[in-house]
């Protein structure tokens, strides 16, 4: 994975930035007062609080350590260079399932795999739908196979630059 980019929006880069300064600054002092004032309290060898939060400590530079590795290999997405002609990482696209016609149009910002959530809306440019989207422009159908063995076809309906 260390020679893989990791393809970054602004506002993915800025929230790990955020995530890290707060893991660093805040989360950091956090647990070592817990570690503190449970070894304070002695025995450590059956002190769960003080497993609890050494377990805290661990998880918490882990992912330091990996927003550190995203971040050393991201890759920005520039707003400005991004193309409203054709989807691609940092487009906002609105598509129709066109099996389900009288349905609303779904609305997705297409992600690096990093920042993906589609429970907001927010797509992977690896997952089946942001792959079968890169690249497609307005009237386009494209056909996405799903996880199920489906075929869906969408058609896109409208690009634009997600605001980042």
């Amino acid at each position: 994975m260390a020679g893989k980019k990791n393809i970054l929006t602004y506002e993915g880069l800025k929230a790990l930035e955020d995530e890290l300064q707060d893991l660093k600054v805040n989360k950091r002092k956090e647990v070592a007062v817990k570690i503190k004032e449970a070894r304070e309290q002695g025995d450590l060898s059956e002190n769960a609080e003080y497993d609890a939060a050494k377990d805290e400590q661990r998880d918490i530079e882990i992912r330091i350590e990996e927003i550190d590795n995203i971040l050393k290999n991201a890759e920005v997405v520039v707003e400005d260079d991004i193309d409203v002609n054709v989807v691609n990482v940092g487009s906002k696209v609105k598509i129709k399932d066109l099996e389900f016609p009288d349905e609303e149009p779904e609305e997705y910002k297409i992600v690096g795999s990093t920042e993906a959530d589609c429970l907001n809306g927010k797509i992977s440019n690896e997952s089946p739908v942001g792959i079968a989207l890169i690249g497609s422009k307005v009237g386009d159908v494209v056909t996405v196979e799903s996880n199920t063995g489906d075929i869906i076809k969408y058609e896109v309906l409208e690009i634009q630059r997600a605001v980042m």
